[in-house]
């Protein structure tokens, strides 16, 4: 019986040291992949590379409390994807924002910057989609997580589709229409795991 229990002790840390490695590598590419699209944002005038921006500032934050929270109570991350919600929510109302001002200042944003942008970003994101898929059906904590990063993957192809619109049309319209599809993504996301964390809280 001793052995046993001192097994499960061991598999347990296994798989929390190996949830924490997989969350440090995704942490630290949508830091960079956030300063890049920024960078590629401002210069390029975008705000489907903005609501990019933005949400993989929200996702890299997201994998920050995902990392304090393992091991933590079922109340514990439950808060956290409480959290990680009302984050998701934020990159929308400030997308939100941005789509109204650049409805007040139209514009044709540059789409060589946004292709090389979007590429290399869906490029990063599949990598970190592609890490996260085993704990898609985990706890609250790791799930919210690979939500995050699924929602980067969508964001990317529609950055894409926005980048290939603008080129062929020569006009802002197709960058702002992606930018307000973005923008019912994070709000369908954000409703998701809020209602998650909810119950994962109100269960704990």
């Amino acid at each position: 019986m001793g052995d046993s229990c001192c097994s499960g002790t061991v598999d347990l840390r296994a798989m929390q040291a190996k949830q924490r490695r997989v969350l440090m590598i995704v942490l630290a590419i949508n830091l960079a992949t956030f300063a890049m699209m920024l960078s590629a944002a401002i210069y390029g005038g975008s705000s489907s590379l903005l609501s990019g921006s933005l949400d993989n500032l929200g996702d890299a934050l997201t994998y920050l409390l995902s990392l304090a929270v393992i091991g933590a109570s079922g109340r514990a991350k439950a808060r956290v994807a409480l959290f990680k919600g009302l984050l998701i929510f934020g990159a929308a109302v400030a997308v939100a924002v941005q789509i109204g001002w650049r409805l007040r200042h139209p514009g044709v944003p540059i789409f060589e910057a946004m292709g090389v942008a979007a590429l290399a970003n869906l490029a990063f994101n599949g990598v970190c989609l592609w890490m996260l898929t085993p704990y898609r059906h985990g706890d609250v904590n790791m799930a919210s997580a690979w939500e995050c990063s699924r929602n980067d993957v969508y964001e990317g192809c529609a950055v894409l589709l926005a980048t290939a619109g603008v080129w062929w049309f020569d006009a802002g319209w197709p960058d702002l229409l992606i930018g307000a599809a973005l923008l019912l993504l994070f709000l369908g996301s954000a409703w998701r795991v809020l209602r998650s964390g909810w119950r994962s809280y109100r269960a704990a």
